[in-house]
Formats: C-alpha cells, sequence, structure tokens
C-alpha cells in the first residue's frame, strides 16, 4: 500500500509539529508549511533525525497565489493530500469595540479565508480518490466567544471556523471525505491543562474514528 500525505499549514514547535509527528509515526509522509525557511528547515531536520519522511514548504496563508502553487508543487510530487491539518491562526489581541475594520480582515484571512484556500486545493483530488480528511484547530473561545474579551478576532474566527468544519463535513461525507475540528479547551503545554502531543493525539482519534465533526478536548 503506498503512503498516504498529510500537509500541516501551520506548522511550528508546538501543536502544528505535534500533529505532524503523531501522524508520522502511522507511516505519512509529511509536508509542514509555514512562513519562515529557516525555522521549516530546522523542523525537516529534526524530524529527519527520527527516521520521518518530512518536507518543508515557506509560504504565507494569505498569499492565496504562493499557496495554489504550493499545493500544485505537493501534486506534482507527491499525488493526493489524504489528509490536511489547517492549524494556523493570527494569535492577536483586541477588544471588538476598539479593532479597526482592516485588522479584523487580516485576521479573518488566516484564521477562516486561508483554511477555505487550503481546502479548495486539495478538495478535487481527494473527491477523485473517493477517500481523504480535513482537519480544523480550534479552541475555546470559538465555542465559548466571551471567555476573554481582549481576543476577539479569535473568538469570531474559530466560531467560524467550526461553522465551516460541520458545513464540510455534512457536504462531504457522501463522496467519502471527512471534515472535523479539535476544540481546544485550554492553554496548552501548562501544567493545568495538557500538551501539544496529548490534543495531536486528538487529532488522530478524529482521523480515525470519523464519529462526528467535532472532537471538544478538556480535562
Amino acid at each position: 500500500m503506498s503512503k498516504k500525505t498529510i500537509v500541516v499549514v501551520g506548522a511550528g514547535r508546538g501543536l502544528g509539529n505535534s500533529i505532524a509527528e503523531r501522524f508520522a509515526k502511522e507511516n505519512f509522509r509529511v509536508v509542514l508549511i509555514a512562513r519562515r525557511k529557516n525555522l521549516l528547515d530546522e523542523y525537516v531536520k529534526e524530524f529527519t533525525a527520527k527516521n520521518f519522511e518530512v518536507y518543508g514548504k515557506a509560504a504565507d496563508v494569505t498569499d492565496f497565489a504562493s499557496i495554489t502553487k504550493i499545493f500544485a508543487e505537493i501534486h506534482e510530487e507527491f499525488g493526493v493530500v489524504d489528509v490536511l491539518a489547517y492549524n494556523a491562526a493570527n494569535m492577536n489581541g483586541g477588544k471588538l469595540t476598539e479593532l479597526p475594520v482592516e485588522e479584523i480582515i487580516s485576521h479573518f484571512k488566516v484564521d477562516v479565508a486561508g483554511a477555505i484556500h487550503c481546502v479548495q486545493q486539495v478538495l478535487p483530488k481527494q473527491i477523485e480518490q473517493k477517500s481523504g480528511a480535513l482537519l480544523f484547530t480550534g479552541g475555546l473561545f470559538g465555542v465559548f466567544p466571551n471567555h476573554n474579551k481582549d481576543f476577539a478576532c479569535m473568538s469570531m474566527d474559530k466560531s467560524a471556523l467550526r461553522a465551516v468544519a460541520k458545513m464540510l463535513n455534512e457536504d462531504l461525507k457522501d463522496k467519502g471525505i471527512f471534515a472535523g475540528i479539535v476544540q481546544v479547551m485550554g492553554v496548552m503545554n501548562t501544567a493545568e491543562y495538557f500538551t501539544t502531543d496529548e490534543v495531536a493525539e486528538e487529532f488522530w482519534k478524529l482521523y480515525v474514528e470519523k464519529k462526528d465533526f467535532e472532537k471538544i478536548f478538556v480535562r
């Protein structure tokens, strides 16, 4: 059986790389996408040292033309993207009543529009194959939008991303495609909550079980 490919958008020494490693342990080929090539090169070296097949592609998710080109390269080199894991997010804060509309739009491009654009790149070949998965990183703010009013964009965008995951799940299940979101209900890598590796395990379970579009991970 040929090796499957997962693309992790929003790679980094946190949840992104933990998701990548969890799938790599299941013999997935991993492609990491992030903005900074120098860091991607470091990540690839670290994964290669563990005998995982990992590649890095530098791109900004808000540069849609660049993302389109990157996914065309991935399809040319590796074929179908079996799993897309979208983990990119703009983590900057701000109150809804104080944020300039330009900043709100900037957040949305990273948190939601970028996710949709990536989905549109991988979906046609997944549909041809009649299998695939689209996984998204959600969170506490998207479930409880008033949890911290200093992060208004995060609340709005994670709520929107939840809606995206639910709509895709409903629209694509008859085509063999699973879409789902892991709601991370706390701060990762803190004693009070949980590690990124624990959260990555929830992504793997969501992918394997495919029971519901949403997995809420809380202590």
